[in-house]
C-alpha cells in the first residue's frame, strides 16, 4: 500500500508520518551526570548544573533537572531533628573581607588517631581563606598560620570564633591586639550566631572527611588542601549565584 492510501485508511496526515524529530542525543548529557555523580556524589543538580554550565556544556537548568531524575541520581536527604526555639537574625557583611568566621572540625586517621582541622572563612564571599590540618591546634599555631596567610592577602578586621581555649588564650589576644584585628566571641552554646563557618564545616563534612579514610597526616593535608581549592575556584556556591566563592571574591574586589 502507497504512504497516501496508508495515511488515509489511518486518518494520519503525511507531513506527521515524515516528521523526524531534531532534538540532538541527551546521552552526552547524561554520562556527564553519570561522571559528576560519581565524583562528587554529594552534590545536587543545582551544583551540578553549575559545573557544566561553567564549561559551556548546558544552558537550560530544567533540561538539566530532567536529566538527573531520569538517572535517578538523587542525594539522599539525611533527616535532622528540629528545636522549636526561636531564631536570631544573623548581621550579613556588605562586602568583601569585612568579617571571617572560624571553627574547628574533628577526624580520625585509619589509626584511630584524632586529627583536628582549623577552617577560615568569609562570611561574605564564603571563600575559604585557610585551613589548617594537625593532630593539636593551639592558639600560637593559629596565630602563626594567620601570620602566613597576611603575607599573601590582607586579613580581615574581624574574627569571628567561639569561646574554645584555643581562641580565648593569651597568644590570639596579643597576636590580633598588635595586629589591630578585632576578635568577636559568640555568646557560649550558640553556634548558630558563627553559621557561615558552620554551614563551610557541613559542606567539608560531607563531600570530604565523610568521603575518605586518611592513613597519615600528609595524605589528609594532601586530600584536603586539593577539596579547597576545588570548593573555591570550581565548585558552584549558592550564595554568590552559583559561582565559585573565590570568583565571586575577585569580582566583589
Amino acid at each position: 500500500m502507497s504512504e497516501r492510501r496508508a495515511c488515509a485508511a489511518l486518518g494520519l496526515s503525511r507531513a506527521v508520518n515524515r516528521y523526524r524529530s531534531g532534538r540532538s542525543s541527551d546521552e552526552p548529557l547524561r554520562a556527564q551526570l553519570r561522571g559528576l555523580a560519581a565524583q562528587y556524589p554529594r552534590y545536587g543538580y543545582l551544583m551540578r548544573h553549575g559545573l557544566l554550565k561553567s564549561a559551556g556544556q548546558v544552558v537550560n537548568r530544567k533540561r538539566t533537572y530532567r536529566r538527573y531524575v531520569t538517572e535517578e541520581l538523587q542525594v539522599k536527604r539525611r533527616h535532622r531533628k528540629r528545636l522549636d526555639r526561636p531564631r536570631q537574625p544573623l548581621p550579613v557583611p556588605l562586602n568583601a573581607n569585612e568579617c571571617w568566621s572560624m571553627d574547628f572540625v574533628s577526624d580520625r586517621l585509619s589509626s584511630g588517631r584524632r586529627l583536628r582541622i582549623l577552617n577560615v572563612v568569609g562570611d561574605f564571599t564564603r571563600e575559604c581563606a585557610l585551613q589548617v590540618v594537625d593532630y593539636g591546634i593551639s592558639g600560637a599555631r593559629i596565630t602563626h598560620a594567620l601570620a602566613q596567610l597576611a603575607e599573601s592577602r590582607p586579613l580581615s578586621p574581624v574574627l569571628l570564633c567561639d569561646n574554645g581555649p584555643e581562641f580565648t588564650r593569651k597568644a590570639m589576644f596579643l597576636w590580633t591586639k598588635a595586629r589591630g584585628i578585632r576578635l568577636h566571641f559568640i555568646e557560649p552554646g550558640k553556634p548558630i550566631q558563627n553559621a557561615f563557618v558552620e554551614s563551610f564545616n557541613g559542606k567539608f563534612r560531607d563531600a570530604r572527611l565523610n568521603q575518605h579514610w586518611f592513613v597519615d597526616l600528609p595524605e589528609a593535608r594532601s586530600a584536603i588542601a586539593g577539596w579547597r581549592i576545588h570548593y573555591n575556584e570550581v565548585r558552584p556556591h549558592s550564595a554568590p549565584g552559583y559561582r565559585p566563592p573565590a570568583v565571586f571574591a575577585r569580582n566583589a574586589a
